[in-house]
């Protein structure tokens, strides 16, 4: 994922979104109007090789302005890019949230050169800040957990969000409510690892106990969605609110990497495949209409062509619809880059394969749902999506941030098309 809204340029996930925000907020409060930030995603080689070209490319369109760069990429690898000629200053992901970090003079802190970057394990701060909306965006990405304490044996993000921390459950119902009073009708709870929310809070709240605490203290909010979820760890709360509360959208992301059991284990994951089996059949007993998205990764090291096989299988076995699929991207410092690889054209030719199939199940879905009721929450003119997050073509009239009842008309390989419902 990619924005490039203002003088912010961001990559990576839903989480990355909330802290540009949160930049852009407290660049707007110091009144700088000439700070251009890149805030960065660790998560492959390529999201690494885009900030890169990012940075020299602002650099050549805004010769003037101060170009800062933070985010994981810049947390994990600080010096690769100070020594970038292009940038002015490396920010890490703590410092970031801060809003003296942006205000006069917060970036000509002592440091180390040009970098002003902590340890992450010495990370405390949480991005539980009230945000004022989001540019650019119909519905809301409100932070409630950041960090780790797992790990997967391909992943670098520890090293770059530290130590798993979650938002208090005030906090979080305050800012929603802020959001739902400035018009947003969508909410979505991101996090690194959304299901560990909780585990480091007086009591130990669940993100179940989390959404359901939302849901009571802000009925105005039409519409709660999560982000990323593990198979393994959704609590009690959470499945009785996929059960009973509509207002919680049919559709979870479940981060699930691999369909083999041998695989599974070599990435130090959590879950088998039978899990992700039972989950999605739970899930489907308790909401019929539930969809599920899923994060795969293609050519680990040792997938031979039979574990990969177990994988793409676990689309339809599953009934996965939106796919994240990445190539296996070494990461330096991890046990996953010291395993036996698998030739990159072949990590490549099974990625496109598990999209192919991605792409013929999402046809699939969207062919399934015509006919059909639902609502769209309409993001620009002619565009929504429905509560299953399908990407929804409408009538022009149809106002902005509204919530609409329609009924779906029509359906591509791509997208659907929905006229407003009639009572």
């Amino acid at each position: 994922m990619t924005d490039t809204t203002g003088r912010l340029i961001t990559f990576g996930c839903r989480l990355n979104i909330h802290e540009s925000e949160l930049i852009r907020q407290h660049l707007r409060s110091a009144g700088d109007e000439n700070t251009v930030v890149v805030n960065t995603c660790a998560v492959t080689q390529e999201a690494e090789r885009q900030a890169r070209q990012a940075i020299r490319r602002a650099r050549r369109e805004q010769p003037e302005a101060r170009i800062v760069v933070t985010g994981c990429a810049a947390q994990i690898a600080p010096q690769r890019y100070a020594a970038m000629p292009e940038v002015d200053r490396v920010v890490g992901n703590d410092s970031k949230l801060l809003a003296g970090t942006w205000q006069a003079g917060g970036l000509d802190r002592p440091g180390d050169g040009k970098v002003l970057v902590n340890e992450t394990a010495a990370m405390s701060e949480t991005a539980g800040h009230l945000l004022q909306g989001f540019e650019g965006h119909t519905r809301a990405f409100v932070q409630v957990q950041n960090g780790c304490d797992h790990r997967c044996t391909f992943c670098i993000i520890p090293y770059g969000r530290g130590p798993s921390r979650s938002v208090p459950v005030g906090e979080v119902v305050r800012q929603i409510r802020q959001l739902v009073d400035a018009g947003y009708r969508e909410v979505v709870l991101s996090g690194v690892d959304a299901t560990a929310y909780g585990a480091d809070l007086p009591g130990t709240p669940t993100l179940g106990q989390l959404c359901r605490r939302v849901l009571a203290q802000v009925p105005g909010l039409p519409r709660l969605r999560l982000s990323s979820v593990d198979p393994q760890e959704i609590d009690g709360d959470l499945w009785r609110l996929v059960a009973e509360e509509p207002r919680l959208m049919p559709h979870l992301h479940l981060s699930v990497q691999a369909g083999d059991d041998l695989i599974l284990k070599r990435m130090k994951r959590r879950h088998c495949r039978a899990d992700v089996l039972r989950t999605c059949d739970r899930a489907r007993r308790l909401r019929p209409e539930i969809v599920f998205g899923a994060d795969l990764i293609a050519g680990f090291p040792t997938e031979d062509e039979s574990r990969f096989e177990n994988t793409l299988r676990l689309i339809d076995e599953a009934g996965l619809t939106y796919l994240h699929v990445f190539p296996y991207s070494e990461r330096e410092g991890t046990p996953a880059a010291r395993m036996p690889s698998v030739p990159k054209p072949i990590r490549k030719e099974r990625a496109a394969r598990l999209r192919s199939a991605g792409q013929a199940a999402l046809a699939g879905f969207y062919a399934a749902q015509v006919g059909r009721r639902d609502s769209v929450l309409v993001e620009k003119p002619r565009f929504g999506r429905t509560e299953t997050f399908a990407p929804t073509r409408i009538p022009e009239h149809l106002p902005t941030g509204g919530v609409i009842p329609v009924h779906v008309q029509a359906a591509s390989a791509s997208e659907l098309s929905a006229e407003p419902a009639t009572p």
